[in-house]
């Protein structure tokens, strides 16, 4: 459908509202070294670090273009990426994609038989509301929605 020369994609009678790949998120045993080890892979150093309490980390965010690499380390053995790297070791933990609405687009995907983790979306690092999606219902990848948070 086209609307003022925009084109617009329905899925299931509703507007797909992904915006782009965010980040990737990286599970390393040791954030510092990892650090070293993506500086020298993208020129430059992290723009950001902070630990996110409630999941369990702490996280370094790079900028590639206009998407972002997100290292998690694990800031206590219980996290998910823990849980993570016990299982599968260091690599490639989720794919992230912003969205422009958080709540319509965990609605849309569940009505798409995805399997949600989370029934609410939860703070998240880089200052955006995050969701995530079972690996089961996308073909064994964690998928996490993002959403900036207003500042006012």
């Amino acid at each position: 459908m086209k609307f003022n020369g925009i084109k617009f994609v329905f899925l299931s009678n509703q507007l797909i509202n992904m915006k782009k790949i965010e980040h990737i998120g990286i599970a390393v045993k040791n954030i510092v070294e990892a650090n070293k080890i993506y500086e020298a892979l993208l020129g430059s150093g992290p723009y950001k670090s902070e630990k996110v309490e409630s999941e369990g980390v702490e996280t370094s965010f790079f900028r590639c273009g206009e998407s972002k690499i997100e290292l998690l380390e694990a800031s206590n053995p219980e996290s998910p990426i823990a849980k993570f790297i016990e299982k599968r070791g260091e690599g490639i933990h989720h794919i992230a994609f912003a969205v422009t609405d958080i709540l319509n687009e965990m609605e849309r995907l569940k009505n798409e038989g995805f399997i949600l983790l989370n029934e609410e979306p939860k703070k998240g690092a880089d200052n955006k509301l995050v969701a995530f999606l079972h690996p089961k219902s996308a073909n064994g990848v964690l998928v996490e929605l993002c959403q900036e948070i207003e500042n006012k």
